[in-house]
């Protein structure tokens, strides 16, 4: 008796470590490919303050907002919108048909007889003429269409800036919600006569673009196809 009382606390026990792990929610897992970057740290200015400017109380009337350097923010406006469709159709025939008469040797036309399959049987009067004929049909049709429409609005970082004077930025926006996290990142190079006096640019004038938009948790993974039927519809299914 006590052993099944035991046995039975034990799976009690068991099953309500399983369930508080469940309702723990995992922290979104972020990249460091998109790691915000922070500005470099300039040498101190040496202090020259006059009678009427003082050094670190300066206002730039002739500077706008607009990202430069290492570590400023960009926003990103996403206006991407893409539509594809191909269609191909194949039809291949081809027929043969090869006939060689029995030929002519010193003046007669060769016959012979060969046994048959049945015993005191045979095939009487055979030649060497011979037909052959083939025919092969193949016919296929295919057609694919996509259609994909991304808008919204990312806050990246500059990463590094080109000797030519191109901003390479990157960054990435996690939004948490109740049964998991969604994910936008955005990196490329930008050249600054696209950034708007606002200090906002549009994704499509963003150069080598990689935009990822991805979730996770069970809201992602039950959209998601299991590994056996991925394996039914993949090319290493050979039926």
């Amino acid at each position: 008796m006590n052993t099944i009382t035991n046995l039975i606390s034990r799976v009690v026990l068991l099953c309500v470590c399983v369930m508080s792990l469940v309702a723990c929610q995992s922290l979104p897992e972020r990249d460091p490919a998109y790691a915000a970057v922070r500005p470099v740290a300039l040498p101190p200015l040496q202090n020259n303050s006059g009678s009427i400017y003082q050094a670190g109380y300066d206002v730039r009337l002739f500077e706008d907002s607009r990202a430069r350097r290492v570590g400023d923010l960009l926003t990103i406006n996403l206006v991407e919108s893409t539509n594809a469709s191909k269609q191909a159709a194949t039809e291949l025939s081809k027929t043969t048909d090869t006939s060689v008469a029995n030929p002519t040797i010193l003046g007669t036309t060769p016959q012979f007889n060969t046994p048959g399959i049945l015993p005191l049987a045979s095939n009487k009067n055979n030649n060497l003429g011979f037909g052959l004929s083939s025919s092969n049909d193949f016919e296929g049709d295919g057609s694919s269409s996509q259609s994909n429409s991304l808008k919204g609005s990312i806050t990246v970082t500059v990463a590094e800036v080109l000797p030519n004077g191109y901003l390479v930025v990157r960054g990435e926006k996690v939004t948490s919600l109740n049964q998991g996290h969604e994910y936008v990142r955005l990196s490329g190079i930008v050249r600054p006569t696209d950034i708007r006096p606002d200090n906002t640019v549009l994704s499509t004038q963003i150069a080598d673009a990689q935009i990822a938009y991805t979730g996770s948790g069970a809201v992602a993974e039950t959209n998601t196809i299991g590994w056996l039927a991925r394996f039914f519809i993949s090319a290493l299914f050979p039926f």
